[in-house]
């Protein structure tokens, strides 16, 4: 690949933006105030701005293998206190989709190095569902399931946080758990309760102001 041509890229999107909107870069350089908080996954395939239709300042993006929220790792954590206490957002969205690389990884009995502790955060998230994952014969469909639940486990994760907790109690924030499709392009909202979700867990992970 010329890497000429992206900064030739660029300079045709800076046209491009500047012909509709002459302020526009000026207005950008103003700050950010996104709604929405987007955890997906690093797949080059699936980028958060153009399946979502959003703009540059709309949405503010964390994205790992496999859509992971992990309590010990300190980008993840960072990324969500930041948006959810400072910028504060009104929507967590925690992004999966299907024929997700990580994901398969995971189903695999294969040591991959320094990518087994990761993975090990959604092998875990398969022995939680094993009963209805061994279930599914289809191996697809086991697949695919397993990409859903990951979803909500680590949608749940984010519900840990005590700065989300408050947001969700004193701003009424939602968490919300989606799956993108590659071979259609749409969207899926699992449609999970979150708030239910909180309600049931805070014997457990209630952390008070």
């Amino acid at each position: 690949m010329d890497l000429e041509k992206i900064f030739k890229n660029n300079e045709k999107w800076i046209e491009d933006k500047t012909q509709s909107d002459p302020a526009y870069f000026e207005n950008l350089n103003k700050g950010q105030k996104p709604e929405v908080l987007y955890i997906g996954c690093s797949d080059s395939r699936v980028t958060a701005e153009d399946l979502m239709g959003m703009q540059p300042g709309e949405l503010f993006v964390h994205r790992n293998v496999a859509n992971v929220v992990n309590a010990i790792d300190l980008n993840a954590q960072s990324v969500i206190n930041y948006a959810v206490t400072h910028l504060e957002v009104n929507h967590v969205v925690v992004c999966g989709h299907y024929s997700c690389g990580g994901v398969k990884a995971a189903m695999e009995a294969k040591d991959l190095g320094i990518l087994n502790p990761w993975l090990r955060n959604i092998r875990d998230v398969y022995r939680a569902h094993k009963e209805e994952l061994n279930g599914i014969e289809d191996e697809q469909k086991r697949y695919d399931r397993l990409v859903e639940l990951n979803v909500k486990e680590q949608a749940i994760n984010v519900v840990k946080m005590a700065g989300v907790q408050k947001a969700m109690r004193k701003r009424g924030m939602k968490i919300h758990g989606w799956v993108f499709d590659i071979k259609t392009g749409k969207l899926i909202d699992l449609k999970f309760d979150f708030q239910k979700v909180l309600e049931e867990i805070m014997e457990i992970y209630k952390l008070e102001d």
